[in-house]
């Protein structure tokens, strides 16, 4: 099939040509379609169920609202494990499902099953939403609302917020792709009603009286409609509030006298603002406002964020005067950076193959047509990444090997120029003519194919692993498996159409082939390589103690790396985790922010900008408390620092400088990394110690024990133990007697001390479009303190007013800051980010240190998760599937060579080149990681074909009759030379750009890099002196084994008897006479000849149709009464089922006949080779009979 392929594209080479033309327009498109990213989506499956209830602690959140939405939603199918995080009036419940599951159908049942739990929750506590259907990657960019230089009095904090949620914000959601907006910082506009609690006391009316005048005077309504002779008139009331001047002419009540007491005479109608739980800060110069957009989840985000910076652009336009909008971080500039050096390292690696293979060939136009198949296979792959929904990333693209990709090609390409330089059918001519060209490609190309597609399926099984793996290290490198196997299925169909057409068409069609540059090199290195091999061949014992002697001292070099799960990808900017202590207020936590800001500014020239976040956003899904901000620093390009040269010492010199901020911690990230980790792990750090338990004291006692451990652990960096406990709170402990006493209930005081000091929206103010809060609490002076909480007054039903300190205990008291739970239990997070050491190691020894010093109590337990959890699980997927694809290669091998000999022998090659891919670790202080372990996996795939190449051209030497077995493997490895240096140059080098890049994305390939060029470099130089030594070993131990088989002894018996019989009665049997008997008369060969008759005679069954079945019943059936039921039934397969399998049967027949010509030619051996040996002792026993007549004579003549 595959010959028929290579004659139909040489001889129709227009359609081929017009195929390729059709292949460059349409991956050409599909390349301007293909999603663009910095890194595959490494984000769970999973939805978010946020409920913002701004007045419960942390422990009333976990028990009134977070343990409900748990366990109403713990059976869905499909459930991973649910997370959830409950402190001061949040909770927040993320529900993890399997990668199979559809994320919109998993919304609708989290959606059904709140709508079943809402009746448990408190009410007027807040109610349960989804998060935005957004992941890691979906925060795409990030600005800031702020004054312009010199406008800076005319808008305070609270206009630009406004400013950002009515005018920026409406705009941006409107954008495709935009799953959400999440407004930060400033502060959100609110009418309010400052009550004053002295002048109530003294009208003798409550806050809850001001409550329900503002709610009865904040409404409109209708009335229909009247007739009007021939018209109507519709009625409609305006008594919605819009103006302070409307709020203060409200009367609350009337004296005796009629005389009405308004809100003016008992509050102050301000503008005020809600509650603040986080805030942003720019510069160091003070607050802004701003927002995150957020990306809808499998959107393209080069298209988003190119169609936000278009709408961004429009919303300057119709800003008012003197308001900026300044992004600080654009998803843009990493995407670009990773992709510029995926094309500059794809470009150089391509040059690279091109040089190599121009060099070797010494042939410029077969080197062009090779390196042709690059770009073409490329724009294949392009097109099958846009099917299967791939998007172009750093690991999608940035692994894909060129020298992988054009071995096919190499081989069709070598087999021509070899068959026209040594070919002797038209030695006689000067010049071939296009039909015979044509010829010669067709027949150079066909004797190849087979070995070009058995490479190419050797390669696709050895990424097999890839494919199998799951969970994040699945995300993250199954896109660069399925890309790999797109570009060499493309590199297979060009060079089965492709490369043969193009082939008889630009080649030199010369028969007389001059020596060039190419040759004279070769020969060089054949010299001296021959040298070396026959000194090598020499000492095989000690080549093969020597291999095995550098294999395990491999293993030892490979036990000490350590490993990590895949390195940071350096992003260009940082993330700075700051964080004050608990129980701080928001003024803390800016001060401590506005001071980092002007601190890295003034004493980095690195910097560009800095901008603060502090606690959440109006969506929470990032749940920080107010203590805690993030500090975004904007870079320049590495190659304008001065500071310092790598982002880890970068990172290591801010944060020593950040130490003189008293009170504050600063831990270093990159803001993407940060975020894959919230969402993943529920921690932002490298690595991350969950500790379980029920009791929040206890955990934090024995969490604090552990981070002081892990403090003394070389290479934790960026301490993060969770602060559980040290939530200042002021408790108010009912005296239910007194409150009995009074006639009153808990219900209506609390609703009075809510609206007091958190505030109770009684509606909305309208200003045009705009929508404001109006609020009704105390004011600001008279909420300061414990006193204030203390002497809150209370209504009685008699009228009388008492504070609230009569009718209950109010102190106070230490509560939990925030409760965080896994899989329905409670846990305590300790963090820390990994600095100059690979993670396994630091983790290993932070358990043992761990298991030695601290002796958990029952029912408490500690585990380690965050990049060791990642790296573990995707060791133990590749503990499975590598060696199942191991497997699949010796299959592979074995059916190729019929040899289990010879597929260890090639197998050798595994072990050869994984010690060149651990020392080549181990020379760059790299740990073991999934990337380098991705590079074992092709190293091996590349290492496996270099021994093919070998092994076959041994035996095609000793199948020729040449039996000693040294000067088979001196002239084999002097014709494969070529190729094998070709093959393993073109593949290592090509990924030398990845190993030396130092561009953003190159620390992900360069283990994986480092590991193939390493591997093949000594695989190769092992390969050509071990491999040699090791087929030889094995050929001279096979032979001095080999001994007669029993069926050649008798058949040696029953010629020689034959013989014998008829050498005193008949005339001698011939050798075809003896093979004629033996064709007939050898029931083993009968067998095989019945079995070939039972083959083709099976074909008839082929189409196969079962019996008709039918079916009769009398009875009640389908009511009380009697009936009839008849059934007629008959099974027919679709009609390829049959075809399909007649072909089946076809095939087994023909293997079969295939079968009987083997066992013929076997037998005319045996036979021949026992005949040979007859009449060898037939002319032996004439000669010794004559020497013994010979010896008689002299006997004689001696007496």
């Amino acid at each position: 099939m595959l010959n028929s392929i290579i004659s139909f594209s040489v001889r129709n080479k227009l359609i081929i040509g017009v195929l390729t033309l059709a292949l460059i327009g349409y991956g050409t498109f599909s390349l301007t379609q293909l999603p663009i990213d910095a890194v595959p989506d490494i984000t769970d499956n999973q939805v978010q169920v946020i409920t913002s209830v701004p007045s419960l602690g942390a422990a009333d959140i976990e028990r009134l609202i977070t343990f409900p939405i748990e366990q109403v939603n713990s059976n869905i199918p499909g459930l991973i494990e649910i997370r959830s995080f409950s402190r001061f009036g949040l909770s927040l419940v993320t529900i993890v499902f399997d990668e199979s599951t559809d994320v919109y159908w998993a919304r609708q049942q989290v959606s059904e099953r709140l709508q079943t739990v809402k009746d448990e929750l408190p009410k007027g506590m807040g109610v349960p939403v989804l998060a935005p259907v957004t992941t890691g990657l979906g925060e795409i960019y990030q600005y800031v609302v702020r004054a312009a230089p010199g406008y800076e009095e005319r808008y305070d904090i609270t206009e630009l917020r406004t400013i950002q949620d009515w005018i920026v914000r409406r705009q941006l959601l409107t954008v495709p792709g935009v799953a959400d907006v999440s407004s930060f910082g400033g502060k959100l506009k609110q009418y309010e009603i400052a009550v004053d609690p002295n002048k109530l006391k003294s009208f003798g009316i409550t806050i809850n009286d001001v409550f329900t005048a503002l709610e009865k005077n904040n409404q409109n309504t209708g009335g229909a409609y009247i007739e009007k002779q021939t018209t109507v008139l519709y009625i409609r009331s305006e008594g919605l509030i819009g103006t302070m001047e409307d709020i203060n002419g409200i009367a609350i009540k009337s004296d005796d006298n009629g005389i009405p007491l308004f809100i003016k005479d008992v509050a102050e109608v301000q503008i005020g603002s809600a509650i603040r739980y986080g805030a942003m800060t720019y510069n160091g110069e003070g607050e802004v406002a701003g927002a995150v957009v957020m990306m809808l989840k499998g959107a393209n985000s080069n298209e988003v964020i190119k169609d936000v910076k278009e709408r961004i652009a429009q919303i300057r336009k119709i800003l008012p005067e003197g308001v900026e909008i300044e992004a600080f971080l654009d998803r843009t500039k990493m995407v670009n950076n990773a992709i510029s050096t995926v094309k500059t390292n794809l470009m150089e690696g391509a040059l690279i193959v091109v040089f190599v293979l121009v060099l070797f060939l010494g042939n410029l136009r077969a080197g062009i047509l090779v390196a042709s198949v690059i770009p073409l296979s490329m724009l294949f792959a392009v097109i099958m990444m846009n099917q299967f929904g791939v998007s172009g990333n750093l690991m999608s693209l940035g692994a894909l090997d060129f020298g992988l990709i054009v071995d096919g090609a190499v081989i069709i390409v070598e087999a021509v120029m070899h068959q026209l330089a040594l070919g002797t059918r038209y030695s006689s001519l000067n010049s071939l003519n296009q039909t015979e060209m044509d010829n010669e490609v067709k027949l150079s190309a066909g004797k190849m194919m087979n070995s070009a597609v058995f490479g190419q399926i050797i390669i696709l099984i050895v990424y097999l692993p890839i494919l199998s793996l799951q969970g994040i290290e699945g995300k993250m490198f199954k896109p660069m498996a399925q890309t790999v196997a797109f570009a060499l299925i493309g590199a297979f169909i060009l060079s089965l159409t492709y490369i043969p057409m193009m082939s008889s068409v630009i080649l030199s069609k010369k028969v007389k082939h001059k020596k060039n540059i190419s040759d004279i090199i070769m020969e060089k290195i054949e010299s001296v390589y021959q040298r070396l091999l026959k000194k090598v061949l020499s000492f095989p014992k000690l080549v093969v103690v020597s291999a095995l002697s550098l294999f395990a001292i491999a293993l030892i070099v490979l036990s000490s790396l350590g490993g990590e799960f895949i390195p940071a990808l350096e992003e260009g900017d940082f993330a700075v985790d700051t964080r004050v202590l608990t129980g701080s207020n928001l003024n803390v936590s800016i001060d401590a922010t506005l001071k980092g800001e002007k601190l890295l500014l003034e004493r980095f020239p690195e910097v560009i900008k800095v901008i603060g976040k502090t606690g959440s956003g109006e969506v929470p899904t990032d749940p920080m408390p107010i203590e805690a901000s993030d500090m975004m620093v904007i870079l320049k390009n590495k190659s304008e620092w001065t500071s310092a040269t790598t982002f880890d010492e970068l990172a290591e010199k801010m944060s020593k400088e950040l130490e003189d901020i008293p009170g504050v911690t600063f831990g270093f990230q990159y803001p993407v990394q940060m975020r894959f980790n919230e969402l993943m792990t529920g921690a932002r750090q490298d690595v991350v110690c969950k500790i379980f338990g029920e009791n929040l004291d206890t955990l934090a006692h024995y969490a604090q024990k552990l981070g002081n451990i892990a403090n003394t652990v070389e290479g934790s960096a960026n301490l993060y133990v969770e602060a559980v406990g040290g939530m200042p709170q002021i408790v108010i402990n009912y005296n239910r007697a007194a409150i009995a006493q009074y006639n009153l209930n808990i219900s209506d005081i609390n609703r009075i001390i809510n609206t007091a000091f958190a505030g109770q929206s009684t509606g909305m103010v309208y200003e045009n479009e705009r929508r404001f809060d109006l609020v009704v609490r105390v004011a600001g002076q008279q909420r300061q303190g414990l006193s204030d909480v203390q002497n809150l007054l209370i209504a009685t039903p008699t009228g009388d007013q008492i504070p609230l300190y009569q009718l209950a205990n109010v102190e106070i008291k230490e509560g939990p800051n925030q409760i965080q739970r896994e899989d329905a239990k409670r846990r305590i997070i300790i963090g820390f980010n990994v600095r100059g050491r690979d993670v396994q190691s630091i983790v290993n020894e932070l358990q043992q240190k761990v298991e030695s010093q601290i002796n958990f109590p029952p029912g408490y337990y500690v585990t380690y998760g965050g990049a060791f959890e990642n790296l573990n699980a995707a060791k133990q997927r590749l503990s499975i599937a590598v060696p199942v694809s191991l497997l699949l290669i010796f299959t592979m091998l074995y059916f190729a060579f019929n040899s289990i000999k010879h597929g260890l022998l090639i197998y050798s090659a595994i072990p050869l080149s994984a010690i060149g891919g651990i020392f080549a670790l181990a020379l760059r202080g790299m740990p073991f990681s999934i990337s380098a372990g991705v590079g074992f996996i092709a190293l091996f795939g590349v290492a496996v074909l270099n021994g093919i190449v070998l092994v076959a051209e041994f035996n095609r030497l000793k199948s020729g009759g040449d039996l000693d077995l040294k000067s088979i493997v001196i002239t084999g490895t002097k014709m494969r030379l070529r190729p094998v240096l070709m093959t393993a140059l073109v593949a290592s080098l090509g990924f030398l750009p990845m190993a030396l890049s130092n561009g953003a994305g190159a620390e992900v390939q360069r283990p994986l890099a480092t590991v193939v060029i390493g591997g093949l470099l000594i695989a190769t130089l092992l390969t050509l002196f071990v491999l040699p030594v090791l087929y030889i070993l094995f050929e001279t131990k096979l032979v001095r084994k080999k001994r007669i088989s029993p069926s050649i002894t008798l058949l040696l018996f029953g010629l020689a008897f034959f013989s014998i019989h008829t050498g005193y009665s008949q005339t001698p049997i011939s050798l075809e006479a003896a093979i004629d008997t033996a064709l007939v008369n050898n029931q083993l060969l009968k067998n095989e000849k019945v079995r070939a008759e039972y083959q083709k005679q099976l074909i008839k069954s082929g189409v196969n149709i079962p019996q008709t079945t039918v079916m009769g019943e009398y009875g009640k059936i389908n009511s009380s009464f009697s009936d009839n039921r008849f059934v007629i039934n008959q099974n027919i397969n679709f009609p390829t089922v049959y075809s399909n399998q007649k072909s089946v049967l076809k095939e087994e027949w023909k293997s079969s006949v295939l079968n009987v010509a083997v066992k013929e030619s076997e037998l005319k051996k045996q036979v021949s080779q026992a005949y040979y040996m007859l009449a060898f002792l037939h002319q032996k026993k004439k000669l010794l009979l004559e020497n013994d007549s010979l010896y008689a004579e002299f006997l004689t003549k001696a007496k």
